[in-house]
């Protein structure tokens, strides 16, 4: 195949008048035209550093040492300004990790593509300006949302209008870092197919740099797997997922939470990539469980070792040689007596824009709901995971716990206090107690302030007593060391930002924490690492969470119960096993059928053939009009029930019973043990 891009001994230091430390060390591989190439590792490991550079980019501390990246064979590091300006977004083009920070906040959506089509001159010939953004809108899986301001859109609509203006000049070489980290599984399957099809239709490359293999292998054709600047192993990705060969490539991998059971090449990785520590040799030497006295020593290079392979090891051999299953984790060992009821939302209903009035309310006039008739309850030390589709009205019923959206109707209770509304009205003690991770840590850190200060700040405010040891601890628990206190939010990664705002809500030791999505910005490393954190708080603190995720595998290894929502209503609830293994609810399977596994299994994600008649907001059923198992205009137009089943309850208008008679012949044995009564 004809090579696209080809990136030769590329070195980049950071530093300046201190001095600089060398990030990527010696990095090589190539692109061909219309291939998908997949660059992983941990965080701060330096693939969106290497990423940045095939557009151009690079921070103001940061220095290419040495190599090339030739496109077309032009090396793109020896162009100026201008001619980079006219390459980037026309023949390649970045779909960011973070579409909060990468969209303008004060220019329509529609505006900002039609900005990235005219600069370019792209604008289809015969074709209307305003056609051509609709259709692109309509590629991306959105109806025409022009008119809104990014603000207005949930963070996976926002992705998707990053992706929609990065194909907008159908571009040879799409860069795309993280670019669905945010979204839920079913908005990852139509992204995945999405760019499948581009491939197929313009022959367009892609360096997809990610931390979800499991999602990578559904598109690329090859990976890179890096670690601490360097590229460990190249394979294809078939062959690297069903056997890695470098010991990191095979603790990685064994790292990854599935939906299945399967053996995994290995164990967990252990330790954490501490570039202070660091031999001069193989830089994997002090946490590979192969490693010699000769290892530290002697630098590795990539290596052929079988057809399509390249590998940097010189015990490759003994690793693969050495397989160690991966033992399944046992259930939680739960006491008989339930622990106390924590939290309890009771028939809450929510909404946007200023609280209606009594003037208006006494003539009707209301805010539509985004969120409706809630029923939730936490205990103390259970994870209640909330999981459903962007857009679905997670986030929404969180900020409403939090105190940072008055509900509309229903109350929040907090160990048998009702809670004040609004967050500027409850107590110190009511504020200490419910703490809230954000999804997005960029905007949730203060840029000016050290990691010090941003962890002293809550602990100041309540008044806990506490001291530099405990810093360190903190930060150690979530796979840091001490040496971050004096760091500010711009010289850590994404990963590594996270981690401060999850040690932030860990230090002022919480009965609730709310976890908005607060591993997807992780690698699947550090992700076992806080996912073995907060199973301790759990068990050792009693301390409750609720967990919005859309990561169904991490739901299934940490979850006491789930509740699946879908457009602002509970369709639902069930302990973790039993919904995972046995679905009822047509969108619950939905869920479960879009879920990645790490072999490429084909699946076209595409709405399933729905009747014609769709449900009328806040009446009937809300997956109607999308549902394979309509009842006619029933759905539509009258409200579902809700029905009750051994451990939780489902809303449809199909009982149990027919739900599974309708459902496939695998899954009818299954169901039967859940249903013990309808209400």
């Amino acid at each position: 195949m004809q090579k696209l891009i080809e990136v030769r001994n590329l070195n980049i230091a950071y530093g300046g008048s201190a001095g600089w430390t060398n990030v990527v060390q010696d990095v090589s591989f190539e692109i061909a035209r219309g291939e998908a190439f997949g660059l992983v590792g941990e965080s701060g490991c330096g693939k969106s550093t290497v990423a940045y550079r095939l557009l151009g980019y690079g921070t103001i501390n940061s220095l290419v040492q040495t190599g090339e990246v030739l496109f077309d064979g032009t090396d793109l590091l020896k162009l100026d300004a201008a001619a980079l300006t006219r390459l980037r977004g026309n023949r390649i083009a970045l779909v960011p990790q973070n579409p909060t920070t990468s969209l303008s906040p004060g220019m329509r959506v529609g505006a900002q593509i039609r900005e990235m089509i005219a600069t370019h001159r792209a604008l289809p010939e015969g074709m209307a300006m305003e056609a051509r953004i609709v259709e692109l809108f309509a590629l991306v899986g959105l109806p025409d949302v022009g008119h809104r301001y990014p603000h207005e859109l949930s963070g996976g609509q926002q992705q998707r209008v990053t992706i929609a203006m990065a194909v907008a000049c159908n571009p040879d070489l799409l860069v795309l870092d993280e670019p669905t980290t945010g979204l839920d599984v079913t908005t990852q399957r139509q992204i995945i197919q999405l760019l499948t099809d581009l491939r197929a239709r313009i022959g367009m490359a892609m360096l997809y740099v990610t931390h979800d293999l499991a999602l990578l292998a559904q598109i690329a054709d090859r990976v890179g797997v890096m670690y601490a600047g360097q590229l460990v192993e190249v394979a294809p990705c078939e062959k690297l997922l069903s056997n890695p060969v470098h010991p990191y490539s095979r603790g990685l991998i064994a790292s990854i939470p599935t939906m299945d059971t399967a053996d995994r090449p290995g164990r967990g990785l252990r330790g954490v990539l501490r570039r202070d520590q660091m031999s001069t040799g193989c830089k994997f030497e002090p946490r590979c469980d192969f490693a010699t006295p000769a290892c530290r020593t002697a630098p590795q290079a990539l290596e052929a070792v079988s057809d399509g392979r390249l590998v940097a090891c010189m015990r490759w051999r003994e690793a693969v040689a050495a397989h160690v299953s991966v033992l399944a984790r046992k259930p939680d060992e739960r006491p008989a007596e339930k622990p106390a009821r924590l939290l309890s939302v009771d028939n809450l209903a929510l909404s946007y824009g200023r609280r209606p009035s009594l003037f208006d309310r006494a003539r009707g006039r209301t805010s539509p709901a985004v969120v409706r008739d809630i029923d939730l309850e936490l205990r103390a030390g259970e994870v209640v995971a909330l999981v459903g589709e962007s857009g679905s009205g997670k986030s929404t019923i969180a900020r409403a716990i939090s105190g940072r959206l008055p509900p509309r109707a229903g109350t929040i209770s907090l160990d048998g206090t009702v809670l004040a509304p609004a967050l500027k009205e409850r107590s110190v003690e009511e504020l200490r107690q419910i703490q809230y991770i954000f999804q997005n840590p960029d905007a949730s850190l203060n840029p000016r302030r050290r990691i010090r200060a941003i962890l002293a700040r809550p602990v100041d405010h309540f008044a806990i007593e506490t001291d530099e040891k405990a810093l360190e601890t903190v930060l150690e628990n979530v796979g840091l060391h001490a040496g971050y206190l004096n760091r500010f939010p711009d010289q850590l990664s994404g990963g590594e930002r996270q981690r401060i705002a999850i040690a932030r809500a860990l230090l002022v030791n919480p009965k609730l924490l709310i976890c908005d999505e607060i591993l997807s910005a992780l690698d699947v490393s550090v992700q076992a690492r806080i996912v073995e954190l907060l199973r301790a708080l759990k068990e050792k603190h009693a301390v409750a969470m609720l967990f919005i995720s859309h990561d169904l595998a991490v739901v299934q290894e940490f979850a006491d119960r789930v509740a699946v929502l879908y457009r602002g209503e509970l369709m639902q609830l069930a302990d973790t096993a039993t919904l995972l293994s046995e679905p009822l609810h047509p969108y619950t399977e939905m869920l479960l059928e879009a879920a990645p596994g790490l072999r490429k299994d084909g699946y076209v994600s595409r709405p399933p053939a729905a009747p014609a008649s769709k449900a009328i907001p806040g009446i009937g059923c809300p997956l109607a009009g999308r549902c394979p198992r309509q009842i006619g205009t029933l759905c539509a137009e009258t409200q579902p029930p809700v029905r009750a089943t051994r451990n939780g309850f489902i809303r449809c208008h199909l009982t149990a019973g027919d739900l599974i008679t309708r459902a496939s012949p695998a899954r009818r044995n299954n169901h039967a043990s859940q249903i013990t009564s309808v209400s």
